[in-house]
C-alpha cells in the first residue's frame, strides 16, 4: 500500500508570514500550484494559503444584517464580518492564511489521504516530521498514484 512518503512532493514551495499577496500570486502561477504551506524561520508549519484565500480576498463585501429590537441595534455575524474585512485589506500571507492546518505523517496511507481529502474537502495536505514540513500531497499526487 502506498503512503504519503511515496507520493508526496518533496521539494515544497513555501511562503512566510511576511510574503506579500503579489509574491504569493506569482509563486502559484510560476509553479502551477494551488497553494503553499506557510512556515517560520525554523521550517515549522504555521499555516497554509491557497488560491481560494486569494479569491476570498477579492470577493464582494456583503453588508451584515442589522436587527432593531426594542430600540437597540444588533449586528449579526459581527465576528465573521471583521474576519472578512481583515482578509480584504490584507497585504501579506500571514493575514489571509489558514492557521488551523490538517496535516499528515509520512506513513499516512493513500487510502487515509483520499478519505481526508474527500470528507474534509481539503486539496493540500502538508506532510510533517517533527513539526517540520518534509513534503506536501495534493489531489494531483493522489490521482497520479493511481496510474501505477
Amino acid at each position: 500500500m502506498l503512503n504519503a512518503r511515496d507520493i508526496m512532493t518533496k521539494d515544497v514551495i513555501t511562503a512566510k508570514n511576511d510574503t506579500t499577496i503579489e509574491e504569493l500570486a506569482r509563486l502559484l502561477i510560476d509553479h502551477k500550484i494551488s497553494g503553499v504551506p506557510v512556515i517560520d524561520d525554523d521550517n515549522k508549519l504555521i499555516g497554509i494559503v491557497t488560491e481560494n484565500d486569494l479569491i476570498k480576498k477579492n470577493k464582494r463585501f456583503h453588508i451584515p444584517t442589522i436587527v432593531r429590537l426594542f430600540d437597540a441595534y444588533f449586528l449579526l455575524n459581527s465576528g465573521k464580518v471583521e474576519d472578512e474585512i481583515k482578509k480584504m485589506v490584507a497585504t501579506t500571507v500571514g493575514e489571509i492564511c489558514t492557521k488551523k492546518v490538517l496535516t499528515i505523517a509520512e506513513d499516512t496511507t493513500l487510502e487515509e489521504i483520499a478519505t481526508i481529502m474527500a470528507e474534509k474537502h481539503i486539496h493540500l495536505l502538508p506532510v510533517l516530521r517533527d513539526n517540520e514540513v518534509v513534503g506536501i500531497v495534493g489531489k494531483a499526487d493522489v490521482v497520479r498514484s493511481m496510474t501505477g
